[in-house]
C-alpha cells in the first residue's frame, strides 16, 4: 500500500465521507477567494486562522508555499470538527512517516468562539490551521475536478453541508 492509499484509507476509517489523493496540479488557486472571505464570511477579522489576521501571508505567498508540494489528500465530511480532526491526524502521521513539511488546511473548529474576538492569543496555536479556501484555493473547482460533491446551499439550516480539508504531504 502506498502512502497515498494509506492516508486515504485512514481518513475513511476515521469517518470521512470521501477522501482522495491529489497531485499539486489538481489544486486550483484563485486570489478571488479573498473577496469571498472579506465580503461573505461572518468571521472575517474574528478568527486567528483567517487571512485578515495581522502578518498573514498574501495569496501569492500562500500559492508559492503550496506549489512546492507534490501531492496530498483531500478529506470530505459533513461535520466541520470531524474534517479538522481527520486532516490534523493525517498531517501528524505524515510527519511521523518522514514528510516533515506535511501541513493540513481545515476550517478551524477547535473553539466555540475564537479567542481573537476578545483580542486574546489563540488557545491552540499548534493545532489551529487556516481554511482550505482562505489561502487562495478555489475549493469548488478543485473538488469538482476530483469528482467530489459541493454546491452552494440555498438553506444552510436544512441542507447538509460539505466540509473539506486538505493535507499537503510532499
Amino acid at each position: 500500500m502506498t502512502d497515498r492509499e494509506k492516508y486515504v484509507a485512514q481518513a475513511l476509517e476515521m469517518g470521512a465521507a470521501d477522501a482522495v489523493a491529489f497531485d499539486i496540479g489538481d489544486i486550483v488557486f484563485d486570489p478571488r477567494t479573498l473577496l469571498k472571505c472579506m465580503y461573505g464570511c461572518a468571521d472575517w477579522g474574528k478568527n486567528h486562522t483567517c487571512p485578515s489576521r495581522p502578518g498573514s501571508p498574501s495569496m501569492a505567498e500562500y500559492r508559492e508555499m503550496f506549489s512546492r508540494y507534490k501531492w496530498g489528500v483531500i478529506v470530505h465530511t459533513h461535520d466541520k470538527a470531524l474534517s479538522q480532526k481527520i486532516s490534523f491526524r493525517l498531517e501528524g502521521d505524515a510527519y511521523r512517516d518522514g514528510y516533515y513539511f506535511a501541513f493540513s488546511l481545515s476550517d478551524c473548529a477547535l473553539c466555540g468562539t475564537c479567542s481573537a474576538v476578545n483580542c486574546e492569543a489563540c488557545r491552540f496555536p499548534h493545532t489551529a490551521r487556516p481554511a482550505f479556501h482562505s489561502v487562495g484555493i478555489d475549493v469548488y473547482k478543485t473538488v469538482h475536478q476530483l469528482g467530489l460533491p459541493l454546491n452552494t446551499l440555498t438553506d444552510p439550516d436544512t441542507e447538509e453541508q460539505n466540509w473539506y480539508s486538505a493535507v499537503f504531504v510532499e
